[in-house]
């Protein structure tokens, strides 16, 4: 059966989370080889994705639509340009290794099948956001990444670091996913559009607008949340809880580059502006620096990758805001570069700590001889981290320097960061690959082997692709660079014929010079720099994570004080601040809008109608003096008979009928409740209560009055009344309107008041029965008897 192109794209997205059903059982039937067999979806994916590659490079795009909420002009729709396309293939590539490699590294785990769902899951999250073209269908998958990345980061939920870290993450990209739905719903408002593709011809509009200051803020929360800038990057190495595999798959190609896509896709929206560079080039900044600077600290190589992660995002936004031509050439250059690096070194973290036992650098060294095509794949990757030639790296740090050079003194200010910045990143290159690989070996808690080809297969293929995509620069520039850069600006991008040069008559090439040199230097300190961090971060004593539980804390410390203050047990006062609330919400409107209603005149009433009204009152009245509370509940069925037949001469003996069989039941209710509550005690209240109580009474009283009157005071608008009057009969086949209206058209409404009414009722019951236990007398205990004494024979002492 052949499948529409629609739904094919939109099964790009689902099938992971379709697979994560399936995985445990895959996991159960085929063991440690589940991670070859689920792997196989992400091929198909790629496989499938790679198809629209000639189309997109020709300046194509797909957009595909499918009915959602169409009420609300809601679709599920995607839309595949340069920019998607690029990040959907990096999420399956990558994606459909991670799958294989955490097939061995958790081979035996009980939970494995579980993680691989995650795994999945996760995956499908990320493939939706970045193929979405509905921003609600954006926000939805982004909001997926969240629960996903919470799901595996607390997979090892036994130990509290993990559960700490999984909510930590939760909580703060929580935040930014709230920002991100104000911050669609703000730019649909301001474009008229639900789709991002109809919302890219939108920029000039939007800038013009009053509301692009507080869309920019919201978006910047959003993304700078996801991809952890300072001051939003303290959960990133939090997050290293999580087993490996999931620290490979979060840092080069999902979760954290949800925040990069988001920017680099609503660039031509929001760009161009001062307030969008300098944000982006500022806090783009600060990260690059600080995380570089914190991975010196390290000595985990989990942590030291994780804070050179949290610099690379910030190189990436940086280069985002920077917006020229040169800059996105090296952002995406540097993207793709940094995933297959970044992937490549963890799952060497991961191989390291697998066969040897510990990621500790202090207490590693010559694992090259056990671990040799490790030390290989390590090599690799760590030259593109560093961005030697000829990997696809070294030609986008030579972009990125190029962007900003005669550019004024600003860009100098920045392309000096950016120096030092790679320099330090250097150093960690250089960190983990000397550290644990060469030198003498030092004994490690396991006997430390080759790993499987599951867990080569993937670091080994990304190292190997560093080195080709930067010999491809022809391939690379007209395919991948020219449609992903033309998404970006949102203006059509000529091939920019990257080319492989080493020039040493060119700035670039001393300025790589500079940058592998400094970095050369730094780490011949690196253990003299690591203790002057250590030091320094002790002599402040404060850190941003630190910060994190002081706020929570005093959230969860507001939380209880608000709660002593409004729920504190008394049902007195809630009634009380109920009441006044309704009485300031039917007045203070009428009373500023000026929405009061003329005093009507008397009414021409018949005597019958006057002994009704003159029956209520009294019902009324009684009510108020009753000094017993049987008197009291006569008093209210008095009153509720009167309102029944008010219902009769109005002709409305429905609701009449329902009204009298109400008011009888809630008369023998009470009744009966009372028989246990002792009818003939009297409540008497303080003078300052019955002031309190009967003011407010009266004032909701003429409220009600007041908007009541105003409401027929008003002209009529037939369309409700027309609407169930036409419908009632061909679609609820009822000829009586309210019962139709009760029954069809809020039957769920009528179910969860019979609910609510049920509810009632149990718990009505269960004070009757509490109370009862309460006043029933407590029986006498009488004294133990004793056992009469038995005469012991000699036939007993035998």
């Amino acid at each position: 059966m052949e499948v529409s192109p629609d739904i094919a794209v939109a099964l790009v997205a689902i099938a992971p989370i379709l697979a994560a059903v399936l995985a445990p059982m895959v996991q159960r039937l085929f063991g440690s080889w589940s991670g070859w067999v689920l792997a196989v979806v992400p091929a198909v994916l790629f496989v499938y994705l790679w198809g629209f590659v000639d189309q997109v490079a020709a300046g194509g795009t797909i957009a595909v639509s499918l009915p959602w909420a169409p009420v609300y002009g809601f679709d599920f729709s995607f839309f595949i340009d340069g920019l998607s396309l690029t990040f959907a293939l990096t999420i399956s590539g990558i994606g459909a290794f991670i799958l294989i490699y955490s097939g061995a590294y958790l081979k035996g785990h009980p939970h494995q099948g579980r993680f691989l769902a995650f795994l999945l899951l996760f995956m499908g999250a990320m493939l939706g956001l970045v193929l979405a073209d509905s921003v609600i269908v954006l926000y939805t998958f982004w909001e997926l990444t969240t629960v996903a990345s919470f799901l595996l980061i607390g997979f090892d939920h036994s130990r509290q670091l993990a559960r700490r870290a999984a909510i930590q993450a939760l909580v703060v990209t929580g935040l930014g996913g709230l920002a991100l739905l104000a911050g669609v719903v703000l730019l649909q408002r301001l474009t008229g559009s639900w789709e991002l593709s109809g919302m890219l011809a939108s920029g000039p509009e939007v800038i013009a607008h009053a509301a692009y200051v507080p869309v920019l803020v919201l978006v910047l929360l959003a993304a700078f949340t996801k991809s952890a800038q300072v001051p939003f990057h303290f959960w990133l190495p939090n997050a290293m809880e999580a087993p490996t595999p999931v620290s490979a798959f979060l840092h080069s190609a999902t979760m954290v580059q949800g925040g990069v896509y988001l920017l680099a896709r609503l660039s031509p929206v929001l760009g161009g502006t001062d307030p969008w560079m300098l944000s982006l080039v500022g806090f783009g900044s600060v990260t690059l620096l600080w995380g570089s600077v914190a991975a010196l600290r390290q000595t985990d190589l989990k942590q030291m990758l994780a804070q050179t992660t949290i610099a690379s995002l910030g190189l990436l936004i940086l280069l985002i805001g920077i917006g020229t031509k040169l800059a996105l050439i090296a952002a995406i250059l540097y993207f793709l570069g940094h995933a297959l690096y970044k992937a490549a070194l963890f799952l060497v973290a991961g191989i390291i700590d697998h066969e040897a036992g510990t990621r500790d650098i202090t207490a590693l060294g010559g694992l090259r001889d056990h671990l040799t095509i490790t030390f290989l794949i390590s090599v690799l990757a760590a030259a593109s981290m560093i961005g030697l030639p000829p990997l696809v790296s070294y030609l986008a740090k030579e972009e990125m320097y190029l962007a900003l050079l005669d550019n004024g003194w600003q860009s100098l200010v920045v392309l000096a960061i950016m120096v030092i910045g790679n320099a330090l990143l250097t150093v960690v290159a250089l960190a983990v690959v000397i550290k644990p690989f060469m030198g003498q070996f030092v004994p490690v808690p396991k006997d430390p082997h080759e790993a499987p080809l599951a867990m080569l297969a993937g670091p080994l293929l990304f190292g190997g692709l560093g080195v080709l995509l930067g010999l491809l620069t022809g391939w690379l520039s007209g395919t991948v660079l020219a449609p992903t850069v033309s998404a970006i600006a949102g203006t059509p991008t000529a091939d920019p014929h990257l080319a492989l040069v080493v020039d040493p008559l060119t700035p670039v090439f001393w300025l790589s010079i500079a940058t592998w040199g400094l970095g050369l230097l730094l780490f011949l300190r690196l253990d003299t720099i690591r203790t002057l961090l250590r030091r320094a971060q002790l002599a402040i004593g404060w850190t941003f994570d630190i910060g994190f539980d002081w706020l929570m804390f005093g959230l969860i410390r507001l939380a209880a004080g608000f709660t002593r203050l409004w729920h504190h047990g008394r049902l007195e006062l809630y009634l009380v601040v109920l009441f006044a609330m309704l009485a300031v919400a039917m007045i203070v409107p009428l009373w500023t809008m000026d929405g009061l209603p003329d005093v009507p005149g008397i009414v021409d009433l018949t005597f019958y109608e006057w002994a009704v009204m003159a029956l209520g009152v009294a019902g009324v009245l009684t009510l108020v003096i009753a000094r017993t509370r049987l008197f009291a509940i006569l008093a209210l069925g008095v009153q509720g008979l009167a309102v029944a037949l008010v219902f009769l001469l109005f002709g409305a003996p429905d609701l009449s009928f329902t009204q009298l069989m109400v008011e009888i039941l809630s008369v023998v209710i009470l009744a009966l409740v009372m028989t246990r509550l002792r009818l003939d005690r009297q409540d008497p209240r303080e003078l300052e209560d019955l002031l309190r109580d009967g003011g407010l009474a009266v004032v909701c009283g003429l409220g009600f009055t007041a908007l009541l009157f105003a409401v027929l005071q008003g002209s009529f608008d037939p369309r409700l009344s027309d609407f169930f009057n036409a419908q009632s009969v061909p679609v609820a086949h009822g000829r009586n309107v309210v019962n139709v209206i009760l029954v069809d058209f809020r039957g769920i409404d009528t179910l969860g008041e019979i609910s609510v009414v049920m509810t009632a009722g149990i718990a009505t019951l269960a004070l009757i029965r509490s109370a009862r236990r309460l006043l029933a007398p407590t029986p006498k205990t009488a004294p133990p008897q004793k056992s009469p004494r038995r005469r012991r024979t000699g036939a007993a002492k035998a």
